[in-house]
């Protein structure tokens, strides 16, 4: 296990800002991660990809329809174009502007203010470069030790900790029986830092083996009250939320019964 990644010295549980504050800025833009560090988040989760002429790219789906009422695939365009749009005013017409970011925006936004775990999410271009790529930029920043790389592909984590040997890398689990492998003891052959299951997927049994190889458990993505505090019963090490200030209310308050804990967004 690496020494002096900050993954090691985050709180229990840290609360990872899935997408940034997602459930208060458009996900993965820069105002999302810039809020997440405001609402007291301890790291941030980020989906990157490769766009048409090379470029990483952060942004979830695999088109760019949802986020940005333009239409095609993320694959199929250059940075220029991506760029273009406007990746805010779906959520809210206040985040006018705010564009489909890169990781080396992102880096230089927010690097080294707070911890970023970056998925690597190229799940439909699975031979491409993404994770040399993203580990060369990560590298190129100085940022090892704020990084960690996850991906529900164990490949790609394997290649990006060629680049990076030392920087931490966690396995996502697909829900229920579609990722009963990585919760297995199959997915240990990956000698992976962390594991990320779905919250529903967790169980004490699973949470003390996982402790007892000294391995990390980040649920995902829990956004309630009353399942923010069965993760914190079950003594998880980091939650993956889209409301990074709910969780750390819940935090702050976790002996309080779930019936006298008001959402925190406003």
């Amino acid at each position: 296990m690496p020494g002096d990644n900050l993954l090691h010295q985050l709180e229990r549980p840290a609360i990872f800002a899935h997408r940034g504050a997602s459930t208060y800025a458009p996900e993965n833009t820069i105002a999302a991660f810039i809020l997440a560090i405001q609402q007291n988040a301890d790291a941030i989760e980020l989906d990157a990809k490769l766009c048409a002429d090379g470029y990483v790219v952060i942004i979830h789906d695999q088109t760019v329809n949802r986020t940005t009422g333009a239409e095609g695939r993320v694959a199929e365009m250059t940075l220029a174009e991506l760029q273009k749009f406007d990746a805010g005013s779906h959520f809210d017409v206040t985040f006018h502007g705010e564009v489909i970011p890169t990781l080396d925006q992102v880096l230089e936004a927010v690097g080294k203010r707070i911890y970023i775990n970056i998925e690597l999410s190229n799940y439909a271009s699975k031979n491409d470069n993404l994770p040399e790529m993203a580990a060369a930029i990560v590298n190129r920043h100085a940022l090892n030790d704020w990084i960690m790389f996850s991906s529900f592909n164990p490949v790609a984590l394997v290649r990006a900790k060629r680049v990076l040997p030392d920087v931490p890398v966690g396995l996502l689990a697909l829900r229920g029986g579609s990722g009963a492998w990585a919760r297995s003891r199959l997915g240990n052959l990956l000698n992976y830092h962390a594991l990320h299951p779905h919250y529903t997927d967790i169980d004490r049994k699973l949470v003390d083996r996982l402790h007892r190889r000294s391995a990390r458990i980040h649920p995902f993505t829990v956004n309630h009250a009353s399942d923010l505090l069965d993760m914190i019963r079950l003594d998880v090490d980091g939650i993956i939320t889209d409301d990074p200030m709910l969780a750390r209310q819940i935090v702050a308050q976790k002996n309080v019964p779930t019936s006298q804990i008001q959402r925190s967004k406003s």
